[in-house]
């Protein structure tokens, strides 16, 4: 497949592979496409799949054009990155690929192209030159996450449930993948955030991901990395608030509620609109930790970013068996500052923040009085919202903590209004 590639490059940085892939077709070809992929065997994808065809079709995973094939998939798994032609690597951590069950597989038979059909039955694109190839479920969780492990939210969900055989192949898209929940006009695309950072006239983008709530312990770090730039000589540089969009697990915050909440923050001061992109990072989460913390950084890479922040256990959760942290906090960032290709990414691993009951507002931690700071994390903010109680004065702007107190309100709204469970003897 000849798939297009757009000239847009930000003068920061380039995309990987040189060029920006873009495999959504013209609107001019998109109806006969259509035409010719309703002839071909189909494949149904799940609402994750989606979001896969999403990353995949808008340049976040350049040079990757489709779902990997074994070849692809294999140096990704073992190797966390991809050699080109021209021998020259890519980061590339986590497997993006595409699982069939037996049945499907039957279906397939022997052609080379397969229609790929949405989660609501409308057709969303065709793979190209496909390869079917054994999904060894055991060795992709081992690989990706380090444990096999039962209670891993994204292998419940998406690995364990799937079939046995991946399907790799050349994707064409027949239209932007939308969502219709009121947050696109938030899902920028590389080539939208890359025209939006030359149009501010950006000389520098520093990308910041996270999946909570922003509290101000977030905006310092953030602020703090604006004004260490300044101090490099940088006389723009640009933050890309960029929470992730895609799957999360159960217990995180929904997509809607947080960017309702990163509003507030922008509202209230916290972080300077003028100097502030805030924008939907469309991949599911893994929580593979130091694996897929690669993945993040390498996105921002096709978005323009030249500045990582990289914090305390990026991409972590608590091991879903045992009472401790799934991986050490401390490498994610050691892994970012060595993977391989990643070299032209600037890697800004930042000091911890917690709230200092002495000043009564969130800064760094100072290892000379300890007894002064308290860590309040995650999970003790959403305990905060759930139970209506406040957080310390200064650790989030009154505006977003509302949000989260009326999330959680809701829910329990939600809770009690359910007729209660009837159980016959």
């Amino acid at each position: 497949m000849s798939s297009r590639v757009l000239s847009v490059k930000s003068s920061l940085i380039e995309p990987d592979g040189g060029s920006l892939i873009n495999l959504v077709v013209p609107d001019s070809e998109r109806l006969s496409r259509e035409r010719e992929a309703s002839e071909l065997p189909h494949v149904k994808l799940t609402q994750i799949d989606l979001e896969w065809v999403h990353v995949i079709s808008e340049g976040w995973a350049s040079p990757l054009k489709g779902f990997m094939r074994e070849d692809e998939y294999l140096q990704s798994l073992h190797f966390n990155s991809m050699r080109l032609k021209d021998g020259s690597v890519v980061n590339m951590s986590l497997p993006i690929v595409l699982v069939i069950d037996d049945e499907q597989k039957a279906k397939i038979g022997g052609s080379s192209d397969v229609g790929l059909i949405g989660p609501s039955g409308d057709p969303v694109g065709v793979l190209k030159g496909i390869q079917i190839y054994k999904h060894n479920k055991e060795e992709r969780i081992a690989r990706t996450w380090g444990t096999t492990a039962p209670g891993l939210p994204y292998v419940e969900e998406v690995i364990n449930p799937a079939g046995n055989w991946l399907i790799g192949g050349d994707l064409e898209v027949f239209k932007p993948i939308k969502y219709n929940d009121g947050l696109d006009h938030y899902r920028l695309s590389p080539q939208q955030l890359r025209k939006e950072f030359d149009k501010r006239q950006a000389d520098a983008v520093f990308a910041f991901q996270l999946r909570n709530p922003v509290h101000n312990g977030h905006a310092l770090l953030m602020n703090d990395t604006r004004g260490r730039l300044l101090e490099m000589g940088y006389k723009n540089p640009i933050l890309l608030l960029h929470p992730l969009g895609g799957y999360t697990k159960a217990d995180d915050v929904p997509l809607d509620v947080r960017m309702e909440q990163h509003s507030k923050v922008l509202e209230d001061g916290v972080l300077d609109p003028e100097t502030t992109v805030v924008a939907i990072f469309p991949s599911p989460m893994h929580y593979a930790g130091p694996t897929e913390v690669q993945w993040h950084a390498k996105a921002r890479i096709n978005a323009g970013a030249n500045f990582y922040i990289v914090g305390r256990d990026p991409a972590g959760m608590s091991h879903p068996t045992e009472k401790r942290d799934l991986y050490d906090p401390d490498h994610g960032k050691l892994v970012l500052s060595m993977a391989p290709g990643l070299e032209k990414l600037n890697i800004l691993p930042f000091r911890v923040a917690a709230y200092d009951q002495k000043e009564k507002k969130m800064a760094f931690f100072d290892p000379s009085r300890p007894q002064d700071f308290l860590f309040i994390s995650g999970t003790k903010m959403r305990t905060y919202a759930r139970n209506g109680d406040n957080p310390p004065d200064g650790f989030m702007c009154p505006g977003g903590w509302r949000v989260l107190v009326q999330y959680y309100e809701s829910l329990q709204a939600e809770e009690t209004s359910k007729p209660p469970t009837v159980v016959s003897v």
